[in-house]
């Protein structure tokens, strides 16, 4: 038996394991990770999140895609298990935790918002009508007229499974204007569907909105996702984006045994 936590950040779904005293699950679960995602003969979840102890960290995080396979960063993940380490009496409100890009500070906001501080950003590829860059994790960045009328899973798939994304594969955002800021639909690869939300989603295409619409000192972007809304912070510089932050709702949904 597996005791486990459901938790979603903008509509982006986890299900959160606590490994600290148990090993419950390991990289070659594969298959059984991938069941436990599946929304119909799972528990269903976009990802799964060990949660496990590191001698010089709050914990360390273990993400795992809707395919099963190990991942990297899932920004809205480290979000949520910022939130579960908190309910698990771990932290109070900061912590410093390790991931698969190496090591994250997080906060928890009075009002629930969890604060997650992302790597700083040295290199963007501006392409033929989009930006290339990573934030933990690939992503192409697309600007549309009408974000409403994008087919994001067709029009993702071409994207990820083209000739240059086909064997790593990318993550892909459609992304459009809204009065204060963007909004942002997301094909996610390793759920290889789109999502209601993607954090280092919208982290990258807060930076592409930026270098498509340059300002000045830190900036503070709104973004609307499907699943809610988000809010990306960062600070421009010469050569790349550092004090880079991804910030918006973590909630517990269930718990559970399986």
């Amino acid at each position: 038996m597996i005791p486990f936590s459901k938790y979603q950040g903008t509509g982006n779904d986890f299900i959160l394991v606590d490994q600290r005293e148990r090993q419950y699950l390991k990289v070659s679960d594969k298959a059984t990770i991938a069941r436990l995602c599946h929304r119909r003969f799972g528990i269903g979840a976009d990802g799964l999140i060990l949660l496990q102890s590191h001698p010089d960290y709050d914990f360390e995080m273990a993400y795992f895609n809707a395919d099963g396979g190990q991942g990297s960063l899932c920004g809205n993940g480290g979000r949520c298990i910022v939130a579960f380490a908190r309910q698990l009496g771990l932290i109070e409100s900061r912590c410093r935790f390790l991931a698969a890009d190496g090591p994250h500070e997080a906060y928890i906001r009075p009002n629930g918002w969890v604060d997650l501080k992302m790597n700083d950003i040295e290199e963007v590829e501006k392409g033929a009508g989009f930006y290339f860059l990573n934030t933990g994790s690939p992503h192409y960045v697309e600007f549309v007229g009408n974000l409403d009328q994008v087919d994001v899973c067709r029009r993702g798939r071409e994207i990820r499974y083209s000739e240059r994304f086909r064997e790593e594969g990318t993550n892909v955002n459609f992304v459009g204007a809204t009065p204060g800021g963007i909004a942002v639909a997301t094909y996610e690869r390793g759920v290889e569907d789109e999502t209601l939300s993607c954090g280092t989603g919208a982290t990258a295409s807060a930076i592409a909105h930026f270098l498509a619409q340059p300002g000045q000192g830190p900036q503070a972007v709104p973004i609307q996702t499907k699943g809610g809304e988000l809010e990306v912070r960062f600070t421009p510089q010469p050569r790349g984006f550092t004090d880079v932050w991804l910030c918006g709702p973590a909630v517990r949904v269930f718990e559970g045994m399986v």
